[in-house]
């Protein structure tokens, strides 16, 4: 099974998140701002990181450019509430296996078990 990282500055949305995957992953990490989510891939290379866009301290984008910087190979998945088209055009060059709507997260678990990028 796989182990997966979810930043999101909302515990009650990390939460949410951890319920709806609990049953197709084996470990889950979490983390509340983007500086965190870099220092805790780089400990535990999860096979999966679900990160929200928008945080007080490092955003997600940021975030995801240096985990992707450190390891070209990491999955990431930005899940948002952020509905404009330039965030995902931006969040696609930088990377990003897939990208998901906080209003659609049971698309969470098709790209976690099928591993195709949206």
């Amino acid at each position: 099974m796989a182990s997966l990282l979810i930043v999101d500055d909302d515990a009650r949305m990390r939460g949410l998140i951890r319920t709806i995957v609990a049953d197709l992953v084996e470990f889950v990490h979490e983390c509340s701002d983007g500086a965190q989510a870099q220092a805790s891939y780089a400990k535990r290379h999860p096979d999966w990181v679900l990160m929200d866009l928008k945080m007080p301290q490092v955003d997600g984008m940021t975030a995801m450019r240096k985990i992707k910087a450190y390891d070209p190979d990491a999955r990431v998945i930005i899940v948002t509430g952020n509905v404009g088209e330039s965030f995902r055009t931006e969040a696609e060059s930088a990377g990003a296996f897939g990208y998901v709507m906080k209003d659609n997260l049971f698309d969470l678990r098709d790209l976690l078990t099928t591993g195709d990028a949206r």
